[in-house]
């Protein structure tokens, strides 16, 4: 099934969405789906064009995300390739007032003259999941969805930086965890009509114009491994989304980046496609 989160008529709605239509099953988010709630058949049909789709979780308890996860992605900025033998998933956490839905406006922060884009494989945890054997791992997946990593490069905070390593790093990671930087959507797709996450083409267009192309098959960590690796650290529970990381092709390899009236649009087999529209930060600040 797809399952959408929309605003209608004022309210948050959840629902199944069937061709040009949605089937409302009920009010709020899916999280009580994801949870467990059982699937009733919609008593009222919506139009999709006459909704705003949002995205399929507004709040979730946690957005990990795994970063350096494509050989190619960790080559094209310089860096040497990755031993998938002793290398283990590189996570770190983005805050939930990253997350927006499809067609939404995001800003470009005013700390960050670099705004840029990586497309990624967003995983929803439907069963709670602590220090799972890879053989289980998938089990505890709810569902997938088109994810945007949306990463300012660099920061412009105030003041001279001391240039010691973990100042760079902590930079990159603070990048990381802006409002409106976690596009997902536009919908959730069961996790049955997604026989094998890990051969999906991903791509990803500015202003039409294609920057990635690559397919989930090249994770350095796949899908299965990177939700038994994060349960050996933390409690993954209902709702819990994981960013699978970005192939090649990001802006600052080129030193290419986002500007007001850009519109990037990531797609991945099969979860359809997700837009952002980038607009300047507002007057007010």
């Amino acid at each position: 099934m797809r399952l959408v989160t929309c605003e209608h008529r004022g309210a948050v709605r959840h629902g199944v969405l069937d061709g040009d239509e949605i089937a409302v099953i009920g009010e709020g988010d899916l999280s009580a789906v994801v949870a467990g709630a059982v699937i009733r058949t919609g008593a009222e049909r919506v139009p999709r064009g006459d909704v705003r789709i949002l995205a399929p979780l507004l709040s979730p308890g946690k957005v990990l995300a795994v970063a350096a996860n494509y050989q190619e992605h960790v080559t094209e900025s310089g860096s040497n390739p990755r031993d998938v033998v002793t290398a283990s998933p590189r996570l770190f956490l983005k805050p939930d007032t990253s997350i927006v839905g499809d067609d939404a406006e995001v800003e470009i922060p005013r700390i960050t003259e670099e705004f840029d884009w990586e497309a990624e494989l967003a995983v929803v945890i439907g069963r709670t999941a602590f220090d799972v054997p890879v053989e289980e791992a998938l089990d505890h997946v709810f569902g997938y969805a088109t994810g945007n990593d949306l990463s300012a490069r660099s920061l412009a905070l105030g003041g001279a930086r001391d240039g010691e390593a973990w100042t760079g790093f902590f930079d990159w990671l603070e990048g990381k965890w802006l409002d409106g930087s976690a596009p997902i959507g536009p919908y959730l797709v069961t996790a049955d009509e997604v026989p094998d996450p890990q051969d999906l083409s991903v791509t990803l267009s500015v202003n039409g114009e294609t920057r990635q192309s690559g397919n989930t098959a090249d994770m350095i960590h796949s899908v299965a491994e990177l939700v038994s690796f994060s349960s050996r650290l933390m409690t993954l529970r209902p709702g819990d989304v994981i960013l699978t990381g970005t192939p090649a092709g990001v802006g600052v390899t080129t030193g290419t980046f986002l500007h007001p009236g850009d519109v990037v649009v990531a797609e991945i087999e099969g979860l359809g496609a997700l837009t952002t529209r980038i607009v300047a930060p507002r007057a007010d600040g």
